[in-house]
């Protein structure tokens, strides 16, 4: 004769509802832990599963870093452009007041060297000339920051 377990579940029976306990055959009953009735226990991964999963993580993490490149390239040029645009400004003041630094074509600011180029064009008011600021790192030829502003005219 076979014997079979007690199963104590209160949707089923039990000594909780007052029903009498289902019964339940051993060989339908599994452990915690075990997903098949052939004894084997698949907690774990295989080596191939393993190395996809890192061959995934190393594909992803190539990615990534080109991505964070990019970003630091895009944070340098931004960095560049708003240095050459305070070259510019500092120009355009020393121009207000009339300082000797306001003739040179080289800057150093920020322990980088910087081209500066001023077009002084009249308009039609005397009093005022328009001023054209560029900027540009040392060696280079397209400028990085461009200003333009008024001052008073020569003949005011």
């Amino acid at each position: 004769m076979t014997s079979f377990g007690t199963v104590d579940d209160p949707a089923h029976g039990g000594p909780s509802t007052g029903r009498p306990p289902r019964h339940v055959p051993p060989e339908a009953a599994t452990p915690l832990g075990r997903c098949c009735g052939d004894g084997e226990s698949n907690a774990g991964f295989s080596l191939i599963e393993a190395m996809v999963a890192l061959a995934v993580l190393a594909i992803a993490t190539v990615g990534l870093m080109g991505a964070v490149e990019q970003h630091i390239d895009s944070t340098r040029g931004v960095e560049r452009r708003a240095i050459a645009m305070w070259v510019a400004e500092n120009r355009l003041a020393d121009l207000e007041v009339g300082t000797p630094e306001a003739n040179g074509d080289r800057v150093d600011m920020l322990g980088r060297n910087w081209t500066v180029a001023v077009r002084r064009i009249a308009t039609s008011d005397p009093a005022l000339d328009r001023v054209t600021i560029e900027v540009a790192a040392t060696g280079e030829t397209a400028p990085l920051a461009r200003l333009d502003g008024f001052l008073r005219g020569d003949g005011a």
